[in-house]
């Protein structure tokens, strides 16, 4: 018997499908008992529910991420374990500016997820997100990042910025689930969804929610320098390339008035290629830089402008978000 090419077409769909299929399962297996359920309660008010939302474990000690506006309104906060299991969790610290929060629980079982490196994520490979929409449990959807380097206000005013986007669908309660790659490791944290559109969901990378996790583990806080401008990650062309020796630099798209890098000098449309010479590759190198280290120091910002590179000097404040 002939094999016709519609009947390979199908086989071949159906071999596909069963191998996404297998890596949805797989994931969703794997990172099940490290994905929690977290309930938001206000004492002062004869224990009112303020909300629910999900949440992660990052560490054998205990230690959850979630978004800072799940926790935002409440006093108290019990986490919902996939067990069944619900014990009272302490909250470590909160950083509004980049919407994470951390909470600690008692984490016998050891679980956790790592995170990736976010700047190694492209657009169009798959993205899973975990979390309880709705209040249900532990639910499942899966996409792919669909864009780069988003930037979303934060309830500060901050911009939050290298946001990740993807299509893969989140619901109110996904907020601080965990967005994942093909291997189970954390590329991103769920934070929002633009109601009204459709596919236009998005997440906090992984690079900066690790950062501000461990600054909040080990201080409660994140204090961070100050410049006062917006901006996302471009790419280098390669007709800059003999001014510009690296692949990708930060393009200033704001500059608030009367900020430190208004002071300074910068313009919109420059590109920041370093802070005190070490090299910006996008606005994640950028926030590391700005830690509380650079308050109220002098530092030296290298930029493109004019087929030129120049010096800058600047002085951050501290951020007072």
């Amino acid at each position: 018997m002939i094999d016709q090419p519609h009947s390979r077409q199908s086989a071949s769909d159906s071999e596909l499908l069963d191998l996404y299929s297998r890596t949805v399962v797989g994931v969703s297996e794997q990172v099940s008992r490290a994905v929690v359920q977290i309930q938001t309660r206000d004492e002062k008010q004869q224990n009112t529910s303020k909300g629910m939302g999900s949440g992660f474990l990052i560490s054998t000690d205990g230690y959850v991420v979630t978004n800072s506006h799940v926790v935002t309104q409440g006093t108290s906060f019990l986490v919902n374990r996939p067990g069944g299991q619900t014990v009272v969790a302490e909250l470590t610290g909160k950083d509004p500016a980049t919407d994470i929060a951390i909470l600690n629980i008692p984490n016998d079982e050891g679980h956790m997820l790592s995170f990736a490196d976010s700047a190694q994520v492209r657009v169009g490979q798959m993205a899973i997100a975990v979390g309880n929409p709705y209040g249900f449990q532990y639910s499942v959807t899966a996409g792919v990042v669909s864009a780069l380097g988003r930037t979303l206000k934060s309830s500060t005013g901050r911009m939050i910025d290298d946001v990740i986007q993807t299509d893969a669908a989140l619901n109110p309660g996904n907020s601080g689930g965990p967005l994942l790659d093909s291997r189970g490791s954390v590329i991103g944290v769920n934070t929002a969804v633009i109601r009204g559109a459709q596919g236009l969901c998005f997440a906090v990378s992984s690079n900066l929610a690790s950062w501000v996790a461990g600054e909040l583990i080990l201080h409660g806080k994140v204090r961070r320098g100050f410049l006062g401008l917006a901006g996302q990650k471009v790419l280098v062309h390669e007709r800059l390339r003999q001014h510009i020796n690296q692949a990708s630099a930060v393009l200033v798209q704001q500059v608030e008035p009367a900020g430190p890098a208004h002071q300074a000098g910068l313009l919109s449309g420059d590109l920041i290629l370093a802070f005190n010479r070490h090299e910006v590759t996008g606005i994640e190198d950028l926030h590391r830089a700005l830690d509380r280290s650079s308050i109220d120091t002098v530092g030296q910002l290298t930029i493109y402008r004019n087929h030129e590179v120049q010096q800058l000097s600047v002085v951050p404040s501290e951020w007072q978000g």
